[in-house]
């Protein structure tokens, strides 16, 4: 009987609060796709240039993964310190843990691009600017790929505690149930949501992953 009553207010809510529920939405999705775009425009060019020197791009990959290793409210925490509270603050959290995965997917696509394909470039006369952007990209772009997919899906889940440094978004609906004396309809009512934008971000990315794959590396069904 209580999960009727926890699904019919939930139900109430979504009714009267439709238009802040969406709101919310679409400013937890521009927070995780903001975070995200910045580490893609910082992490891609370090991934290419790392994957020329194998101890430079452990050492690199190694940091990243250091960073991983901070509990993520722990890191929002001292970047508070720095930045203070607002929407900033959970931009630089997100950047910071989605740095690991597109440097390593864009390092890993890049070393593993056939030796044999580079020589065929030089051979037909092409400068290394050429090969970089007219074959090992196009042949690491799937790959690169994946890495902003995990990284996006990361970055969602982060952005919900951003409720905590007065970011808003799904994670201020959530954080308002944990408070409520009978809140659970509140949780599910921004935990939903949540986990609705995770999915279809997830098979999105992954649609465009599979269609960036260059024919030949395709599995045959």
């Amino acid at each position: 009987m209580s999960h009727l009553n926890t699904f019919q207010q939930l139900l109430y809510y979504y009714d009267h609060n439709g238009m802040y529920v969406l709101q919310q939405f679409l400013r937890h999705f521009l927070i995780s796709i903001y975070g995200v775009l910045f580490a893609a425009i910082i992490g891609i060019p370090i991934g290419i240039f790392i994957a020329r020197n194998h101890k430079l791009g452990n050492f690199v990959i190694s940091i990243a993964n250091v960073i991983q290793t901070i509990p993520s409210l722990a890191l929002l925490s001292i970047i508070m310190i720095v930045m203070g509270l607002g929407v900033n603050t959970v931009i630089m959290t997100v950047f910071l843990y989605s740095l690991l995965p597109i440097i390593k997917n864009t390092y890993t696509g890049m070393r593993n691009v056939n030796a044999n394909i580079i020589d065929s470039g030089r051979g037909m006369g092409m400068t290394n600017w050429q090969i970089l952007y007219m074959v090992r990209l196009p042949l690491s772009l799937s790959i690169i790929m994946a890495g902003i997919r995990n990284a996006l899906v990361l970055a969602i889940g982060i952005t919900a505690i951003g409720a905590f440094v007065g970011a808003g978004g799904l994670g201020d609906i959530i954080i308002r149930g944990t408070n409520a004396t009978n809140g659970g309809a509140l949780i599910l009512a921004g935990a939903l949501p949540t986990a609705l934008m995770s999915i279809i971000t997830d098979l999105l990315l992954n649609l465009i992953e599979k269609w960036l794959q260059p024919t030949g590396m395709k599995k045959e069904a």
